[in-house]
């Protein structure tokens, strides 16, 4: 039975391996930046709506909801995956930057279920999370309380709404997906020649490398949505990997014997 979706973040990594899966069968309403990645979404099937927004200029986010709205009047599943990361020591990185990494991965998602919450009734809110909303990951913290903040604000609407609306969160562990090379380009200021935090820095950049080559494939991730998505009643949170399931089980330790692990654990990788 074909079915209507909305997928953020479809033009790369899990977004655009989740449309290519469902293309031949359902409509899907895709989240683009990039003129010319729109137009490579709307070439892969005439059952994908490329639509624009970017969740760093909130004032997109109004447009692209209208333009959806105009067009369908029900949204099976929607499919929150746009993110960014921002990186960095918190004591250098600048508020501005923070509220851009909250816009991205947080307030966008949030405002855009708000404008279609009335078409959403009886359907299903997918949140690509992250191991990192268990909170176990220094130079990434606003990355880490921006995946925290997504599933609490929807874990909230998933407890009050009267629409019967199912919210799932999916936290997937490293994932090979651009992302990661993204992520080293636009932390640059405050990964570079970062005065104190050079080793630190150098083995952030060199991790997130790493993580792009050696992450598990997209469609792992890909798979789990779809699992949830077919579910008549799904789990709340699903993690992807070995490795989120380990975050999932060290942050329900102490928090300070987590602290101790994490200092002790980036002395060893550090040399």
């Amino acid at each position: 039975m074909s079915k209507t979706y909305l997928v953020t973040g479809a033009t790369s990594g899990i977004g655009k391996a989740l449309v290519e899966n469902l293309a031949e069968d359902n409509v899907i309403f895709a989240g683009y930046r990039s003129e010319e990645k729109g137009k490579e979404l709307a070439e892969i099937s005439p059952n994908i709506y490329p639509f624009y927004v970017d969740y760093a200029k909130p004032e997109t986010v109004a447009g692209a909801a209208e333009y959806i709205l105009s067009k369908c009047s029900k949204i099976d599943t929607m499919v929150n995956i746009a993110g960014c990361v921002v990186a960095g020591p918190v004591e250098k990185i600048s508020i501005d930057e923070i509220r851009r990494q909250f816009d991205v991965n947080v307030f966008g998602h949030l405002e855009m279920a708000q404008r279609l919450v009335e078409i959403l009734e009886n359907g299903k809110i997918i949140n690509v999370s992250s191991m990192a909303s268990f909170g176990v990951f220094p130079f990434i913290s606003p990355y880490c309380a921006s995946k925290r903040c997504l599933d609490m604000f929807f874990n909230s609407l998933l407890v009050e709404n009267k629409r019967n609306i199912k919210v799932v969160s999916v936290k997937p562990g490293v994932i090979a997906t651009p992302l990661w090379g993204k992520s080293v380009q636009e932390n640059s200021k405050y990964l570079d020649n970062c005065s104190g935090y050079e080793k630190e820095m150098d083995f952030v950049i060199n991790n997130a490398r790493k993580n792009e080559e050696k992450g598990l494939g997209v469609n792992e991730v890909v798979d789990v949505i779809l699992k949830a998505d077919r579910a008549k009643n799904p789990k709340l949170s699903y993690t992807v990997g070995r490795d989120a399931f380990s975050a999932s089980l060290v942050a329900k330790l102490p928090q300070n014997l987590v602290n101790n692990l994490i200092k002790f654990g980036l002395k060893a990788r550090m040399g």
